[in-house]
């Protein structure tokens, strides 16, 4: 939402909006683009009355905005729905989805463009480094969208990707989430299979090979030509990644069993190397050339909270992180283990997200840190279950934490020079980061 308000802003609309807990890095991009930010949702935001609210997935009935918005008949839309009908219409849509990966897919593809040249639109659900904003216009026909699969909006339980209509689609994995709307893994293929369908036939669908729920969203129908991207040498993997380098920093690209092309990043990890093929296919159907893909990985700078390097204190290196499922823990963690070899790392995690507090995954977590050397769980107080049982069933060494204070003491208490602390949580963690940061230095 942060991002189309930044759209609605470069075409010249005046833009507030309502927020809880509004904080950086989206705070600090709506404000220097002086767009107006209100903590809570009140009627009073809404007076004098707007040409046009645009309404959050996250907003419910008996909200006293949404109310409001209703009983005074104000035009009103989702987001995805604003985004199509005034920026995507008449572009060449290039949509990144999937449960995993798609900040960081949709932000290197977005810089795949503009390295060759092309100045694309994008919006983002994160800030990519090489442009410090999650949204553009562009002056080129390509507009590259972060492709969620959650609801639409109250009124519209569609997936947001419905409605972005792509020429590229790329489906990065499917598994299941976002238990708060989907019942199960089907009801989630089902939305996968509706924004399939809107893809042209002289399109491109990019998809994970060998990702079983995916291959089975594609055998109910596809009529687009369909490439696949994988680690690995079968002559079946239309995009293969061979690693030179165990943690991926170094791989060779292979496109159809014949063009070669080494490829440096500064990611790390077996699922940012997926990434990247994802994203190299989709920027190469929209001309990109393959010599000039790896000169573009070369220099991509990554996205903010993504394995974000905070600090490196008294020998301690900090890291944040968005990860909140389980496959991106534990991916995660695998990509650091890869990096740093048998240098300790300790894991602060927050479950956070609806499907977190429902307890979903939580005999998944148990198991996700096993990367790790040491893992502190946080309880927040509207988890409507215990993390006891997943430090109990752990396979390294877990602690179960209420209070920050209390856990940023406990990390101080144990780290050594040399070690990495990865803090993982799709929210501010209570500002975790910094005091921790303070108390090391």
């Amino acid at each position: 939402m942060g991002g189309v308000a930044l759209l609605a802003r470069e075409l010249g609309f005046e833009v507030s909006g309502s927020d809880a807990n509004v904080y950086p890095p989206m705070s600090l991009q709506l404000e220097a683009h002086g767009i107006q930010l209100q903590e809570g949702y009140h009627s009073e935001h809404l007076n004098p009355a707007p040409d046009m609210v645009v309404i959050g997935n996250a907003m419910r009935r008996g909200n006293p905005a949404v109310e409001y918005v209703l009983d005074s008949g104000l035009d009103y839309c989702s987001g995805p729905q604003w985004l199509a009908e005034n920026v995507l219409k008449d572009r060449w849509v290039l949509a990144v989805s999937g449960t995993h990966g798609k900040t960081t897919t949709s932000s290197l593809l977005a810089w795949l463009l503009e390295s060759a040249g092309v100045y694309s639109g994008f919006l983002i659900g994160g800030v990519p480094g090489n442009f410090g904003f999650s949204a553009r216009l562009g002056d080129s026909p390509f507009f590259v969208v972060e492709a969620d699969e959650y609801d639409s909006a109250f009124f519209d339980k569609r997936s947001k990707f419905v409605h972005y209509r792509p020429r590229t689609l790329v489906i990065n994995n499917i598994e299941f989430d976002h238990a708060d709307i989907f019942a199960d893994l089907a009801a989630i293929q089902r939305q996968f299979h509706h924004v399939i369908r809107t893809v042209p036939s002289n399109g491109l669908i990019v998809h994970r090979a060998q990702d079983a729920a995916s291959d089975e969203v594609l055998a109910q129908g596809c009529w687009t030509e369909c490439q696949s991207f994988g680690i690995g040498k079968k002559t079946s993997i239309d995009w293969a990644g061979r690693l030179i380098e165990e943690d991926g920093s170094e791989i060779e690209l292979i496109h159809n069993q014949c063009n070669r092309q080494l490829f440096s990043s500064s990611m790390t990890g077996r699922h940012n190397v997926e990434n990247t093929l994802a994203a190299c296919a989709a920027a190469h159907h929209a001309g990109v050339p393959l010599e000039q893909l790896a000169e573009g990985v070369a220099s991509f700078k990554g996205v903010k909270r993504r394995m974000e390097q905070l600090a490196v204190v008294r020998g301690v290196t900090v890291y944040d992180d968005f990860a909140h499922h389980p496959t991106a823990i534990a991916t995660t963690l695998q990509g650091l283990r890869a990096s740093v070899g048998s240098a300790r790392i300790m894991a602060l995690i927050e479950p956070r997200s609806n499907t977190m507090r429902m307890g979903r995954h939580r005999r998944a977590l148990m198991n996700s840190t096993d990367a790790a050397d040491y893992a502190f769980w946080f309880q927040p107080e509207d988890l409507d279950w215990s993390l006891q049982d997943v430090v109990v069933g752990s396979s390294v060494p877990a602690e179960l934490h209420r209070d920050i204070a209390g856990l940023v003491d406990r990390v101080k208490s144990l780290v050594q020079m040399g070690d990495h602390v990865v803090i993982m949580s799709n929210g501010s963690f209570s500002g975790v980061h910094r005091q921790l940061i303070e108390s090391l230095a």
